[in-house]
C-alpha cells in the first residue's frame, strides 16, 4: 500500500488542535524556561501519529512551532525527493516525446492529470506503464513505476531538468553504453532498479520496507512520503505531547529522539597568527555526521529498527576505500556520496560538521562561493590571486574548483568530493589518479601540473608520503604491500577509514606470524576500524578465531558484534568458552535478523544459505539458494552453492547437471565453466575438464585463480609444457600473483630450469621476505643441486 501524500498532509492539518498558540509558545521557549502550556481548558492535547506510524507526527505538526525551518525546508531538496506524480511535480515532457534505446522507441504520454510510458516491460514485451511517483527535482527527475508484488521500479530514461543552456530540457539515458535489455539487472524493471530496497530508505520518511519473504512481496509504508523533519530528528509524537502539554522543561532533550547539539554554544576563532579558526571545544561525537551519512555516504542498512543519535554502524555497514568505490588517493571513483571523503579531511579532524556549510532545513551553503570559506581560512592568505594562481573571479580561483574536484554521476549530477583534499599531480604521475589541475586545463599533463605547484609553492609540505601509495600497491599485490599496509594501520594520524581500509586490504598477508599487526585495532576508538580488524581476522584458523574475536561479541556497536558472530559460526563457535556463548547467540542472532530483512536480495539469500550451512541445517540452506535464484533465477552465486550442495552430498551428477543447466542461460559465464571444470576433474573426465577450465581463463583472466587451477590440472595431466605456458601468460596479467609464481617456480624446476626457478622464488621473496613458501622453496633447490 502506498500513502498519498495529500492525504497524508491534510490528516495531519486535521489532528492539530485549536490551542496551537499554546504549542507555538511552548516550542520557541528559552531552554531555562518552565513550559507551562497546558490545552484548552486545562486539558492536555493528545497527537495522533500519521498513517502507517506509531510516533511520527508529519511536518504540519512540527512547523506549527519552527515555522522558519519549515519555510527554509519547502522546495528543497529534501521535499521534492520524492513526490506523486501531478501536473505539479512532473518536469518531463509527456506530450508524445519519444525515446530510442537498445532497439526500443519509449513514448511518453500523458491523459489530464496521470502520465504513462510505452516501452519494453519485464519480459520484453512493449506495454503501457503508469508512472507513480516522480523522484528527485535538480539537476534530473527519475520516475517510479509500480509492478505486481508491491514493487516501484525506477524507470531507465530521466528528465535533465537543468536549464536548456546547460544542456538540459531533454530526455536521457542513465545507462546510455550498456544498451540494456530486459533480463538485466541494471534494466528499468530489475533487481538493482528497485526502489523497495535501493531507494526508498533515503527518499521518504519513517519508511518501513515490510518484505515479505514467503510471499515474495512488498508491502512498503512511510510516514511522510518526502526526506521531512522526523527522518532527520526522529519520531515527533513524544516532543509535540511535551511541548503542549506543559511537561518540565528539565525533560532530557525536550523528548527528542535526537539532539543535534554539537554546534551548540561553539564558536570558531582564529587565534593570533593563526591563518585557521578554531573550533572553541573540541567535537567528541558524530551525531550530525553519521545523520547525515545514513544516506550521504555508500552503505547497507543492516537492519529495519533505526534508532536516531546512534552510531552509523548499529544501522548501516558503511564503504570502505575498496579499488571498485574509490582511487587509491581517495577520491571519488563509485558513486560514494560524501561521508566517506569527508572522513578522510581535515575538516572533520578539526571538528567540522556537515551544518558548519550547509543550512541543514534548505540544504543550500551558509554562504556562496569563497565567501563560505573565508569564514575560517584568513582571507588575505588564501582568497588572493597569489594562493589560487588564477585571476579573482575566475574559475580556478574558487576554492572549490581546486579543493572539492568535481565527478559526474547519473550522466548530469555533478558533485564535488568532500574531502577538501589538497591537488596532488605529483600522485597523478605514478599512480593515474584523478588530478584538479588537468581536470581544468585538459590539454595539460600531470607532471605539468606537479611542476607549476612546485613554482607556487616550493616549501609545501602536501608532498611525498602518501597513503594512497601503499594502498595502491596493495590493490596491485606488489612488493612491498604487506610493510607499506602495516605503517598505514599503525600510524593514528591517518584518518579512522583510511586505517580501516589498509586492514581490509591486508587481509592476504595475514598469517599467524604477523597478526600482532591488526590485534590492536581491535581495541580502536572508532569503530569503522574495529570492523575492519575483525573482518580481517575472520581469516584467521578457527582455533584462532575462536581466541582472538570471542571478546568482540559484546562491542557496543551492533556491525562489529554482527561481524564477529558471522566470523565465529561453525568450527570456531565449538571453541568458545561457556561465558562467550550467550554473546554469541545473541550477535548470531542480529545477524540472522539482517540477513532476513534483506532476503530481498538473491546475495543476501546466498548469505543466509551459507549461515545455515555451517550450523549444519542443510536442507535450510538449499531452500535460502533456491529462495536467491526465486528472485534472480540467473543468480549465479546461487547457482554455485546449489552444485556444492550436490556434490557434498555425494551427487556430483546433479552438480554436474545444475551447471550445464545454468551454461544454457549464460554460457559466457566463467565462474560456471571453471565450476563444471572442477566437477568434471572429480568425475575423473579429465579432458572434459581442461576443455572447461581453459574456457573459463579464456573468458576471465583477471580470475588468477582460474589461470592457477588450469596449469596445475594441465600439468597433473602429462602436459607441462602447456602449463608453464598458461602460468607465464597469467603472470603476465598479475605480475605479483604469489600461487602463479610458486607453482610456475615448481614446473620450471621440475623441468630442470633452475636458473628460471630461482629468479621466480627470487620474486616471491620480493614480495614478503618472510613468506615461508619462498624459503621453502629454495632449500628444495639447494638439495636438488
Amino acid at each position: 500500500m502506498f500513502h498519498d501524500v495529500s492525504l497524508i498532509r491534510a490528516t495531519a492539518r486535521t489532528v492539530l488542535p485549536a490551542a496551537f498558540a499554546l504549542l507555538v509558545a511552548a516550542c520557541s521557549a528559552p531552554d531555562s524556561a518552565q513550559v507551562q502550556a497546558v490545552g484548552e481548558g486545562g486539558v492536555s492535547q493528545t497527537f495522533l501519529p500519521l498513517p502507517g506510524s506509531v510516533d511520527h507526527v508529519g511536518a504540519a505538526v512540527c512547523g506549527q512551532c519552527h515555522q522558519q525551518a519549515l519555510q527554509d525546508w519547502q522546495g528543497s531538496h529534501h521535499d521534492l525527493a520524492m513526490q506523486p506524480a501531478t501536473p505539479q511535480s512532473v518536469l518531463g515532457d509527456f506530450e508524445g516525446a519519444t525515446f530510442d534505446y537498445a532497439g526500443t522507441t519509449t513514448e511518453f504520454r500523458r491523459r489530464g492529470r496521470r502520465y504513462f510510458v510505452h516501452t519494453d516491460g519485464p519480459g520484453g514485451e512493449r506495454a503501457e506503464f503508469e508512472i507513480r511517483y516522480t523522484f528527485g527535482h535538480r539537476p534530473l527527475q527519475q520516475y517510479l513505476i509500480e509492478l505486481p508484488g508491491g514493487r516501484l521500479q525506477a524507470f531507465g530514461i530521466a528528465w535533465d531538468s537543468r536549464d536548456a543552456d546547460a544542456g538540459g530540457q531533454r530526455w536521457f539515458h542513465l545507462y546510455p553504453d550498456q544498451q540494456l535489455a530486459a533480463g538485466h539487472r541494471l534494466h528499468w524493471t530489475g533487481p538493482d532498479q528497485n526502489w523497495n530496497f535501493m531507494c526508498a530508505e533515503c527518499h521518504s520518511t519513517g519508511l518501513k520496507k515490510n518484505y515479505d519473504a514467503d510471499s515474495g512481496q512488498y508491502d512498503t509504508q512511510w510516514a511522510e512520503i518526502d526526506v521531512a523533519c522526523e527522518a532527520c530528528h526522529g519520531p515527533g509524537l513524544a516532543h509535540a505531547q511535551w511541548a503542549v502539554n506543559g511537561t518540565s522543561a528539565e525533560t532530557a532533550d525536550k523528548a527528542l529522539a535526537v539532539s543535534f547539539h554539537e554546534r551548540a554554544g561553539v564558536e570558531w576563532t582564529r587565534l593570533e597568527g593563526s591563518a585557521f579558526a578554531v573550533r572553541s571545544e573540541p567535537r567528541t561525537t558524530r551525531i550530525e555526521i553519521d545523520a547525515c551519512g545514513r544516506c550521504h555516504g555508500r552503505a547497507n542498512r543492516l537492519l529495519g529498527d533505526l534508532v536516531h543519535g546512534r552510531p552509523l554502524l548499529d544501522s548501516h555497514r558503511p564503504a570502505l576505500l575498496d579499488p571498485d568505490q574509490y582511487w587509491p588517493d581517495g577520491q571519488m571513483l563509485g558513486e560514494v556520496f560524501n561521508w566517506g571523503p569527508f572522513l578522510q579531511s581535515r575538516m572533520y579532524q578539526a571538528g567540522v560538521t556537515c551544518s558548519d556549510c550547509h543550512q541543514p532545513h534548505s540544504l543550500e551553503l551558509r554562504a556562496p562561493g569563497n565567501a563560505l570559506c573565508v569564514q575560517c581560512h584568513q582571507p588575505a592568505r588564501y582568497d588572493q590571486t597569489s594562493h589560487t594562481g588564477h585571476l579573482p573571479d575566475s574559475r580556478g580561483s574558487q576554492c572549490a574548483a581546486c579543493h572539492m574536484p568535481v565527478t559526474t554521476f547519473m550522466q548530469v549530477d555533478d558533485r564535488h568530493d568532500h574531502a577538501f583534499r589538497i591537488p596532488r599531480p605529483d600522485l597523478s604521475q605514478h599512480l593515474g589518479t584523478p588530478d584538479a589541475c588537468t581536470a581544468c586545463h585538459s590539454e595539460r599533463d600531470p607532471e605539468w601540473a606537479a611542476a607549476q605547484l612546485r613554482e607556487w609553492f616550493p616549501n609545501s609540505r602536501h608532498r611525498g608520503d602518501h597513503f594512497a601509495t601503499a594502498l595502491h600497491t596493495a590493490h596491485a599485490a606488489a612488493p612491498g604491500s604487506a610493510e607499506g599496509l602495516t605503517a598505514l594501520i599503525s600510524d593514528s594520524a591517518q584518518p579512522a577509514i583510511v586505517r580501516a581500509s589498509a586492514l581490509r586490504q591486508f587481509a592476504p598477508w595475514l598469517r599467524p606470524d604477523n597478526v600482532g599487526a591488526v590485534l590492536p585495532s581491535l581495541e580502536d576508538a572508532d569503530p569503522l576500524v574495529r570492523l575492519a580488524a575483525v573482518e580481517t581476522l575472520a581469516n584467521l584458523p578457527p582455533s584462532q578465531r575462536s581466541a582472538t574475536l570471542g571478546g568482540h561479541l559484546r562491542d557496543p556497536v551492533r556491525a562489529v558484534r554482527m561481524e564477529a558472530a558471522s566470523a565465529l559460526v561453525g568450527d570456531p563457535e565449538r571453541a568458545l568458552p561457556a561465558g562467550q556463548r550467550p554473546a554469541f547467540e545473541q550477535a548470531l542472532a542480529e545477524y540472522a535478523a539482517s540477513l532476513q530483512f534483506n532476503l530481498d536480495r538473491p546475495d543476501t539469500a546466498v548469505s543466509l544459505g551459507d549461515l545455515k550451512l555451517k550450523r549444519g541445517a542443510v536442507a535450510a540452506a538449499e531452500q535460502s539458494y533456491r529462495h536467491a535464484l526465486g528472485l534472480d533465477p540467473a543468480f549465479t552465486p546461487a547457482l554455485l552453492h546449489l552444485a556444492d550442495l550436490a556434490r557434498s552430498r555425494g551427487q556430483e551428477h546433479d552438480a554436474d547437471r545444475i551447471l550445464r543447466t545454468a551454461l544454457e542461460q549464460r554460457p559466457d559465464a566463467a565462474e560456471l565453466h571453471h565450476a563444471l571444470g572442477l566437477s568434471l576433474v572429480r568425475q575423473r573426465r579429465l579432458q572434459e575438464a581442461l576443455i572447461e577450465l581453459q574456457r573459463a581463463a579464456e573468458l576471465a583472466p583477471a580470475q588468477a585463480r582460474y589461470t592457477y587451477v588450469l596449469a596445475v590440472a594441465l600439468n597433473d595431466g602429462g602436459q607441462p609444457d602447456l602449463a608453464r605456458d598458461w602460468l607465464n601468460r597469467g603472470l603476465e596479467h598479475h605480475p605479483y600473483e604469489i600461487d602463479l609464481l610458486r607453482a610456475l617456480a615448481i614446473y620450471e624446476l621440475e623441468a630442470g630450469n633452475h636458473q628460471a626457478a630461482h629468479a621466480l622464488t627470487r620474486r616471491l621473496l620480493a614480495l614478503d621476505r618472510n613468506h615461508p613458501d619462498a624459503h621453502q622453496l629454495l632449500q628444495w633447490m639447494e638439495r636438488r643441486r
